[in-house]
């Protein structure tokens, strides 16, 4: 019998406007969070109105606006961190990261176990396979559930994400995208980091970077 189909939820936190993600087997209700950037409250909000257990916190890769809630969150839920080992150099810059932008600098998050490529985590019944996806940052990865694309920073409505940022490389973000992202089939739903939803279908059609 095939699983049931993830439960997903957003909230767009912060001064980013960064979409962070809930993710959960809707038969067991074990879930992940997904790049939790701002306001922990309200995300904690989004936890319990689905009355799920999370089991641990996934970035996409490590700028503020994706791991901004993360060390509160971690620490109230009890779960682990995980995201790329290639982009813990913006955990250590976090606090310049905040200043720059004229904002209160969060506690940064510790990274209890990388994401490498390849890896497969279960939640429930589902299988999250995480695709190194670099390019916006080293450490940028993908999380694809089912026909569920979570490309972080690396692909958007209409866009792509910005290479101009510290480790960001455009040639090497395009690669990614058409080498890995593209691959998985043109039916997959794309939930980004910033902006709606989309599917890649429309993008390898209408995305003008892709054209």
């Amino acid at each position: 019998m095939s699983a049931k189909p993830p439960v997903t939820d957003l909230r767009v936190v912060g001064p980013f406007a960064e979409n962070a993600y809930l993710l959960a087997c809707a038969r067991t209700r074990e879930a992940v969070l997904i790049d939790p950037g701002d306001e922990p409250e309200r995300i904690q909000e989004m936890i319990r109105a689905h009355d799920v257990h999370v089991l641990a916190i996934l970035a996409t890769h490590g700028h503020l606006d994706h791991v901004g809630a993360a060390a509160p969150l971690c620490a109230a839920l009890g779960v682990p961190f995980r995201m790329h080992a290639a982009d813990r150099f913006l955990l250590d810059a976090l606090v310049a990261q905040a200043q720059a932008f004229g904002l209160d600098p969060p506690e940064p998050p510790q990274i209890d176990q990388p994401l490498e490529d390849g890896d497969v985590i279960a939640v429930g019944d589902l299988s999250v396979r995480v695709l190194h996806t670099p390019g916006h940052s080293p450490g940028g990865v993908s999380l694809v559930a089912g026909r569920v694309l979570f490309p972080g920073d690396a692909l958007f409505f209409g866009s792509i994400g910005r290479t101009d940022l510290p480790g960001g490389d455009h040639q090497t973000l395009m690669a990614s995208i058409r080498g890995r992202l593209l691959s998985l089939g043109d039916g997959m739903r794309v939930l980004p980091g910033h902006g709606p939803e989309t599917t890649l279908g429309f993008e390898r059609e209408h995305n003008p970077f892709l054209l």
